[in-house]
């Protein structure tokens, strides 16, 4: 018997529903808010406010074009967190009346481990292969940075995160040093297509194990431009495309080689990205470079799949649902990582 799942992503500025059956996406709608980019940031008030008046619109265009009424859904999946505590209240307050008012299940999903499963979002009829288990995930988002094992669709260790800033953040806030706007991650991404990644060093930093830091890069590059500035005050705007270039391969190389060594010490071969970053061009080619190079079996995602997204929570719904993993009425939202 089909299982049909719809799913709501609320976890912080994109309103997103999609409906899942057996594991093959049917339609997956997003609203975004393009409010945030004046301020340089998303601003949680007026996150959840936005939230509240897509929410409705999104779900509805959802159900239309998977071409299926509310009562043939088996089950509500819905982000529990972590993420931003009066986004998160919208998408789970909303889910709760639905379970309610349609008496169907609800299906808590821990955000991270929807991107973590978005390897397994296929179209209908798709023919792509799938990763095997165990597998290594490499999440790289504005708020996250890990190396995960996934052994099974319930099942994660996490081998290695960030000790203080993630790696999307890095991105930001180089934008924000040179002035590009925000989102600052894409920016950086488009101009570096045009640059020489060698023409800068920036520092790296020296972690054991599988740990990421990227703090000290972010200095490097604030006291790089400081030192360069004093000599010719246009000098970002003359090698704009260079320093952009130079500092995604700085942040890359650290992602990369610590992704290597957790390759070659567990020996996995099956290696995926997940998350916001895993939209970066660079990125996605070293992945897939690297893999070619040593033997992997590499998943990098449909960009469409990269950011936060209603698929990937119901993708990560269908199989909690499988396992009986229901959740009661009383569930409330967590704005902290909680375990995965």
């Amino acid at each position: 018997m089909s299982i049909t799942i719809l799913a709501i992503e609320s976890s912080c500025d994109d309103t997103s529903a999609s409906v899942i059956r057996d594991g093959f996406i049917l339609s997956n709608i997003m609203a975004g808010q393009d409010i945030h980019s004046k301020w340089g940031g998303v601003i949680p008030e007026l996150a959840s406010r936005a939230h509240q008046k897509n929410i409705l619109p999104v779900i509805d265009t959802a159900l239309r074009v998977a071409d299926i009424t509310p009562d043939r859904i088996d089950a509500i999946a819905f982000t529990r967190g972590p993420g931003l505590l009066g986004s998160l209240l919208v998408g789970t307050s909303f889910a709760k009346g639905l379970s309610i008012s349609l008496d169907r299940p609800l299906v808590e999903v821990n955000h991270l481990q929807g991107h973590l499963l978005s390897p397994f979002l296929r179209e209908q009829e798709s023919a792509a292969a799938l990763p095997s288990f165990p597998f290594l995930s490499l999440l790289v988002s504005g708020g996250h940075t890990q190396i995960v094992r996934v052994d099974d669709y319930l099942k994660f260790e996490v081998l290695g995160e960030t000790i203080d800033d993630a790696v999307g953040e890095a991105f930001d806030k180089c934008a924000k040093i040179i002035s590009l706007g925000y989102p600052g991650g894409p920016l950086v991404d488009r101009l570096a297509k045009s640059g020489n990644p060698l023409k800068f060093k920036f520092s790296k930093p020296r972690i054991s194990g599988y740990n990421y830091s990227f703090s000290g890069v972010k200095t490097s590059l604030l006291y790089f431009l400081r030192d360069s500035i004093k000599d010719n005050p246009d000098f970002i705007t003359q090698n704009i495309n260079d320093l952009c270039a130079s500092f995604q391969k700085t942040l890359i190389d650290i992602l990369m080689e610590k992704l290597i060594k957790a390759a070659d010490d567990t020996g996995i071969k099956d290696i995926a990205v997940a998350g916001g970053v895993s939209a970066n061009s660079g990125l996605r080619e070293r992945i897939i470079c690297e893999g070619e190079r040593r033997g992997w079996r590499t998943f990098v995602p449909s960009v469409n799949y990269t950011t936060d997204n209603a698929a990937m929570i119901g993708i990560a719904g269908y199989y909690r649902y499988l396992a009986g993993l229901l959740s009661s009425l009383d569930v409330t939202p967590v704005s902290r990582s909680f375990n995965i």
